[in-house]
């Protein structure tokens, strides 16, 4: 018995020393990638994705939501829920390069045909008419990883739980910049209420004025009838900026996690700060960064141990069995030692031949897999340095829209001061008063979109630019 142990670990030892044969070569693809983003002053190095999110916000209520979302959204709960499924894997395939071992036992009464010879040949010899087999064993079975198949299957678990580790910052990128707008949003809609609400005081000034000149005579019917539908209008405006306020509540309750409810907000739109002067960074730094860019290249890092695997599965396999333990055709003799011991050991080697070209098809297509995953995680990079350029173009535009419309508001505003003075005086109609106070509706409204979207162009650079996970 001594004997087998010092074989097995001898020739164990040995083949350990020749399955040293390294995972497949990685070469990384090469990249298209510009210098600088457009529209950016100068390839400055830093970049805005660096900072941490909480340095990002500085609103403590919208820090707040962003902390209830990161504990309690589902979607980020499920994605880390995967990256622990992916860690037991990952735990399991360090002990893929270790024997299988087992340990039985069994008991077996076998009475044959006394007309047989086994039944005569027990007569004869034992002088009875069945025979016993007591077996008590450990079970061994391992494969040398000669051409790196089981290094290759390790790797295969390692990018698999790096790729849901991404994937869980992707989402809480997503999530962050999804709460922030979504809270933008609703600071919009507050402002765009407060704008609506004192238009409906103007409106009511201009009907009771309108009524007042209708009653002495000095206008028609039609001018009341008119400042009334102006009235009515801003009227239904504020029910619908009531109801959008309202689904804009429950949509970031669960975001956050929460049953719909109220959304809590101390600042107006106009107090909001976030960094103006942002620098993107330079291209190559942002693919290393974003999330949704890392785990495509681990995909692609994944596909190129699966052809290694395939390659690998061509090669001859050396398998080694053992077994040993005690045995004995007594039950009361089962456990005499040293008389019942066994052991026995077998190596054996395999060469695939023919397997209806299986082998040679499964190693083509993954080797078309990797290069589709080549496309893809270029693809990959492509759109995200796409998606940073839009959010600069957007921030770009988007001071100058808010400049203009800016401009355009307090244009309009003494519009309609003058247009009332004309109005009072006789020197104008109802309609260039009601038409003013239309337009400036109009026109503060829209800054106040304006305001939001230069918001969420730069909450979108960002995200787009890879911060908001840390």
């Amino acid at each position: 018995m001594k004997r087998i142990i010092n074989g097995i670990i001898a020739f164990g030892l040995a083949l350990g020393s020749v399955s040293c044969v390294s995972k497949l070569a990685y070469k990384e693809p090469e990249l298209d990638l510009p210098e600088t983003f457009n529209y950016t002053a100068t390839a400055d190095t830093a970049s805005v994705a660096n900072l941490e999110w909480k340095e990002f916000f500085s609103d403590p209520m919208l820090q707040n939501l962003i902390e209830k979302g990161i504990k309690n959204n589902y979607d980020l709960q499920i994605a880390l829920k995967q990256v622990a499924s992916s860690q037991e894997k990952l735990k399991q395939a360090k002990y893929l390069q270790y024997p299988d071992v087992g340990f039985g036992v069994s008991a077996q009464i076998s009475k044959p045909s006394k007309n047989s010879m086994n039944g005569q040949s027990l007569n004869l010899f034992l002088g009875k008419s069945y025979v016993e087999d007591y077996n008590a064993a450990f079970n061994l079975s391992w494969e040398a990883d000669i051409w790196g198949k089981i290094k290759n299957q390790q790797e295969v678990s390692k990018m698999q739980y790096l790729q849901t580790y991404e994937a869980t910052k992707a989402i809480q990128t997503q999530v962050v910049a999804a709460i922030a707008q979504g809270y933008y949003n609703l600071l919009m809609l507050d402002k765009q209420l407060q704008i609506a609400k004192s238009n409906l005081e103007l409106s009511t000034n201009t009907l009771s004025l309108t009524e007042k000149l209708w009653k002495s005579g000095d206008t028609t019917s039609l001018g009341v009838q008119q400042a009334t539908a102006q009235k009515q209008s801003t009227e239904l405006l504020i029910t619908q900026l009531e109801q959008n306020i309202a689904i804009q509540e429950n949509a970031l309750s669960i975001l956050i996690g929460e049953n719909p409810n109220k959304i809590t907000r101390t600042i107006e739109m106009a107090d909001t700060s976030l960094p103006q002067d942002i620098s993107a960074g330079l291209p190559a730094a942002m693919v290393s960064r974003r999330p949704d860019v890392r785990q495509q290249e681990l995909v692609l890092l994944e596909s190129n141990s699966v052809v290694g695997i395939a390659q690998a599965n061509m090669y001859p396999s050396l398998k080694i069995t053992a077994n040993g333990g005690v045995n004995s055709f007594k039950i009361d003799n089962w456990f005499q030692i040293p008389a019942s011991l066994f052991g026995s050991v077998l190596g054996g080697l395999t060469q695939p031949i023919f397997q209806k070209r299986q082998l040679k098809t499964d190693l083509n297509m993954a080797k078309i897999q990797r290069e589709k995953n080549v496309l893809a995680f270029r693809q990959s990079v492509l759109n995200a340095v796409g998606e940073v350029s839009d959010a600069l173009v957007s921030n770009e535009s988007l001071k100058v829209q808010e400049q203009k419309a800016t401009e355009q508001v307090a244009t309009l505003k003494n519009g309609i001061k003058s247009a009332e003075m004309l109005y009072k005086g006789g020197m104008a109609n109802y309609l260039e008063v009601i038409t003013a106070q239309g337009n400036s509706l109009q026109a503060e409204l829209n800054l106040a979109s304006v305001k939001r979207q230069r918001l969420s162009s730069i909450v979108d650079l960002y995200r787009a630019l890879g911060g908001g996970w840390k």
